[in-house]
């Protein structure tokens, strides 16, 4: 049996993740520190005691799961559990860079750096209200992408997510991405809505924070991953470093390929996934990508035990 582990992105944060597994596991509560000293901030705080909607901000929310991840990670690693029990390591929009430091490409300091400067220029690219994304439900990513297309006119409007079979997002001005619902709703979708998000990620308009990830990654020392990465641009592995800051710069305009990144893993022979971190969205995801895939969440200290003992 072949496994893949998997990190989740944007969206899966909660008040309180990661506290059991900070004071279960020495090793986990190091993690925070370190973000916290490599941040000259209290995040740690925030993630345990502080309100969502400061967590939720785009530049706590990026480095704070990866924090989390990988705290699960170090407990994982305690109970004899490392990186190399798997076969690819995978991670959807920000949690590639939890993939990355697991697989230790970046050290934690400079992985929870990255995301906070790739945070708050993801956050400033787009004058909020200017952009948004939309989630389609029930029509296939091509029809998407043809009708994404359609509304774009003299604006952006393009596809950002194909999470899978059922679920695809849009990404662009706010203009375009309403008339690509309308569209959407026209051609049967059976759900078009808007998402609450501060800016729209991974379309044309982000470039300004492509070109300040460029910056930031130049300055970074990058390791071969000691297991294959599943790029989002790609949706297949690079074992080498030479490629992940350009596939990590193409990442901030480009489409995460999430379904496509599972069946290409499926393809090689992985059969289970372990979603290392906050929530369960992907393992859902996978679900529906892919019926017969064996799941496993490790996101609590009962999880790294029971992850250990299975």
């Amino acid at each position: 049996m072949s496994t893949a582990f998997v990190f989740p992105g944007q969206g899966a944060q909660t008040i309180g993740m990661g506290r059991d597994l900070a004071q279960a596991y020495p090793a986990a509560k190091a993690v925070f520190d370190e973000v916290d000293e490599a941040l000259g901030e209290n995040l740690s705080a925030l993630i345990w005691e502080g309100d969502i909607e400061t967590l939720t901000l785009t530049e706590n929310a990026q480095p704070a799961l990866m924090a989390t991840s990988i705290a699960a990670m170090r407990a994982l690693e305690v109970e004899g559990v490392d990186v190399t029990r798997a076969s690819f390591v995978a991670g959807h929009s920000l949690g590639e860079y939890s993939a990355l430091c697991a697989a230790g490409v970046f050290t934690l300091a400079d992985t929870a750096r990255l995301l906070r400067i790739r945070g708050r220029a993801m956050q400033s690219a787009v004058p909020v209200g200017q952009g948004a994304m939309a989630a389609i439900l029930g029509l296939a990513a091509d029809e998407v992408t043809k009708l994404a297309e359609e509304a774009a006119g003299d604006d952006v409007c393009q596809l950002a997510n194909e999470n899978d079979p059922t679920q695809n997002v849009i990404s662009g001005s706010a203009a375009a991405v309403a008339r690509a619902i309308d569209l959407a709703k026209a051609a049967g979708a059976k759900r078009a809505l808007p998402l609450p998000v501060s800016a729209p990620f991974h379309c044309a308009l982000m470039q300004p924070a492509a070109d300040e990830m460029a910056k930031a990654l130049a300055g970074v020392t990058l390791n071969a991953p000691t297991v294959p990465l599943v790029a989002n641009v790609l949706a297949h592995s690079v074992d080498t470093a030479a490629p992940i800051a350009d596939l990590l710069v193409q990442q901030v305009t480009g489409r995460v390929r999430w379904r496509s990144s599972i069946e290409w893993m499926v393809a090689q022979g992985v059969t289970e996934f372990w979603e290392i971190g906050a929530g369960k969205a992907l393992s859902g995801m996978i679900r529906r990508i892919h019926k017969p895939a064996v799941l496993r969440n490790v996101g609590a200290a009962a999880d790294v035990t029971a992850a250990a003992e299975g």
